[in-house]
């Protein structure tokens, strides 16, 4: 996925306090922020970008032992709608690979917005390619992106002090692999990570709870090491604590 070839976005997170007993009741305001080169991800404030044009893939003229599967590709689409930095990310082979690029390269998209203007943003696309060598086209996917925060309420109790216990909140998740779009009756496409959230919301000691098995397990511990979360708190305070994750598998 693309977590392992470029730099995450990390979400400009602020902790407000306000006295209360004692102690500092945080006030998360959460807002998005592109990464080191100016890029988002879709999220609360920044749309998705639509394609609203494409043309048909082509099944390239290969030996017959390369028969369906799928291509995928990273992607920045700018604030003109076209698609700029395209990346492997779940190769089929070189022939369809380039088939692929070269299909989305003819592309047009309604970019992403932010506060009302094109911004460029991440996406992710799909080429699905059919063992009747039918044509196919390119599909959007959206395998990461930035969460809203969660009510001030949630961190207060009725008379508004801070809760003497928040756990760690995920405000950026990333989709661990693409599943088989050919599996018929699809494997159980969710596992449990375990990990140990930083007082600054970073994830560290990442480790199986449950797994998938099938090679599945180290992506997953490699997407949630790219999660961002709202730290725990004792109180108001930010705190290192454990917490469960639900891992996905990209899908449509």
């Amino acid at each position: 996925m693309r977590q392992e070839i470029h730099a995450l976005a990390l979400l400009a997170l602020t902790a407000i306090g306000s006295q209360a007993q004692g102690a500092s009741a945080p006030i998360w305001q959460v807002h998005q922020a592109p990464d080191k080169d100016g890029v988002y991800y879709t999220g609360p404030e920044v749309t998705a970008p639509v394609m609203v044009k494409t043309v048909y893939v082509p099944y390239p003229n290969v030996p017959a032992k390369q028969t369906q599967g799928m291509t995928a590709l990273a992607m920045v689409i700018d604030a003109n709608g076209l698609p700029q930095n395209l990346q492997i990310v779940h190769t089929h082979g070189d022939a369809f690979d380039q088939a692929s690029i070269a299909a989305v390269q003819q592309s047009t998209f309604r970019p992403g917005m932010l506060a009302g203007k094109p911004v460029p943003v991440w996406i992710d696309v799909r080429v699905v390619f059919h063992a009747n060598h039918a044509q196919t086209t390119p599909q959007v996917l959206i395998a990461e992106r930035d969460l809203p925060a969660p009510p001030e309420s949630q961190f207060e109790d009725k008379h508004r002090n801070p809760l003497s216990y928040t756990p760690p909140i995920p405000i950026h998740t990333v989709d661990a692999d693409f599943t088989d779009p050919f599996v018929k009756i699809p494997f159980v496409t969710v596992a449990i990570v375990t990990a140990l959230v930083g007082a600054d919301g970073v994830p560290r000691s990442v480790r199986v709870k449950r797994g998938l098995g099938f090679g599945t397990d180290k992506k997953a511990v490699a997407a949630v090491q790219h999660y961002r979360f709202i730290p725990a708190t004792r109180k108001g305070i930010p705190v290192e604590d454990n917490c469960d994750v639900m891992v996905n598998f990209a899908n449509l």
